[in-house]
């Protein structure tokens, strides 16, 4: 089985926790390796909410490092990881469903009421913006190719990225992002600066990678700087 950099990790948890022991020196450059690694496997099992047994862990670590009796066979060892594999993958599924559903309802709710406020274009398609500062220029088309600013945070406020923080804007076609901004750049004069309020089917639909999660509505404040 090949758990080395994980239970490299583990053991410096499990000396840590075990007979509340000092932490070791980091006295050469492999024992701040080690440290790291522990580290680095310590975050990531917070973050997936482990229940980990650190003492049992420690003492695993230790009967296969000093070729001691196992307690388990290899056999046993393996179904017992693939079932707690299983396991963990459904509770992630879960939990990510249930954010899913939790996105998507706040979405609607938020954007709903953002549809009663002075200023708010809501389209057929579900897409809501604000004129800031309206341009002149020409209106891209689908085989554009533009450059903007934008700034995007999520329904809380959080900003999740700038280009006006990077000082750097942004050139791409217009059909090579989501769709709310395709739909609102076909419709932006340039020098406009709109802000942009897209339900999630017109943003990053149930990706898991979406800011904010699956199913998330976000805001986007876009300046259209050019036209290519």
């Amino acid at each position: 089985m090949k758990y080395i950099a994980i239970i490299t990790g583990f053991l410096i948890i499990g000396c840590g926790a075990t007979d509340n022991q000092q932490a070791p020196k980091l006295e050469t450059a492999m024992d701040s390796v080690s440290y790291s690694i522990g580290v680095d496997i310590g975050k990531t099992m917070k973050t997936q909410e482990l229940d980990i047994n650190d003492k049992a862990m420690f003492a695993g670590w230790s009967a296969a490092f000093n070729g001691e009796d196992l307690k388990l066979t290899e056999e046993d060892m393996l179904a017992t990881l693939n079932n707690f594999r299983k396991v963990m993958q459904e509770k992630s599924q879960l939990k990510a469903q249930q954010q899913s559903e939790e996105n998507l309802s706040a979405g609607e709710a938020f954007l709903a009421e953002n549809a009663k406020k002075e200023g708010i274009v809501t389209l057929e398609s579900g897409l809501q913006y604000k004129v800031i500062e309206e341009g002149s220029g020409e209106t891209p088309t689908e085989k554009s190719k533009v450059t903007v600013h934008y700034r995007g945070t999520l329904l809380n406020g959080e900003e999740f990225d700038s280009s006006f923080k990077r000082g750097q804007p942004y050139t791409t076609p217009v059909t090579n992002v989501i769709k709310g901004w395709t739909e609102a750049l076909q419709l932006m004069p340039v020098g406009s600066k709109w802000e942009l309020f897209i339900p999630s089917n017109l943003a990053y639909g149930n990706s898991p990678r979406s800011p904010g999660g699956p199913n998330s509505a976000l805001v986007f404040e876009l300046e259209l700087l050019s036209i290519e």
